[in-house]
């Protein structure tokens, strides 16, 4: 099978089981959306779910945020981990969105991604989910199933999302890479996997 018709069958596959994915990020706008992303780095969506709303009961604004020291976020993120650099990574870019985007959250990569703690998987996150626009994130998940579904050979999650851009439609990066995600998690795991049960892995050899 051609590595383009792999790809929209697995297309067709991902939309029969996941048609309407939602980010997984308990979040209200760009700004908490960026803060939670940020906070998913090495950690599970559910942990992070758990601890923002406590950060957000505080601060859920960059000019609230600041009000806070590191400290003070440092002790309510501590569950995700690697709390000190997300706490002073939060503390800021909270100040630099003051500074230099009136508050308000900047919607191109470039600006995204000279925010502190902020690199280019959770600025296409945030493009892709906050303002719709067309961003193909690839976190581990994307990574091992594209592996495994022989649509990249990527060394890295960088080459990855080069050759998945070249094989979807444009239009569909936002949708995508959330059902891979959801796919990758339910079906298609690193550990326990079953290729022959696998919706995917079983019709794509």
């Amino acid at each position: 099978m051609h590595k383009k018709d792999r790809a929209a069958l697995i297309d067709q596959i991902l939309n029969t089981f996941f048609p309407t994915p939602s980010i997984p990020l308990q979040h209200t706008d760009p700004y908490t959306l960026l803060i939670a992303v940020l906070l998913s780095a090495q950690c599970t969506d559910e942990r992070v779910n758990q601890v923002t709303p406590h950060l957000f009961a505080k601060a859920s604004t960059p000019q609230q945020m600041i009000q806070l020291t590191a400290g003070d976020i440092e002790k309510i993120i501590k569950p995700c981990g690697l709390g000190p650099t997300k706490a002073k990574a939060i503390w800021n870019l909270s100040k630099q969105l003051i500074e230099k985007h009136k508050g308000k959250v900047p919607n191109t990569f470039e600006e995204l991604e000279a925010l502190p703690g902020v690199g280019h998987k959770t600025a296409s996150v945030v493009m892709s989910q906050a303002f719709h626009k067309p961003a193909f994130p690839v976190d581990t998940h994307i990574h091992r199933c594209a592996k495994r579904w022989k649509l990249s050979s990527g060394k890295n999650v960088v080459e990855t999302e080069k050759d998945l851009k070249k094989l979807f439609p444009k239009e569909h990066w936002n949708r995508l890479h959330l059902q891979i995600i959801y796919f990758a998690r339910t079906y298609c795991p690193a550990r326990g996997h079953h290729p022959e049960t696998c919706p995917i892995c079983c019709v794509i050899k």
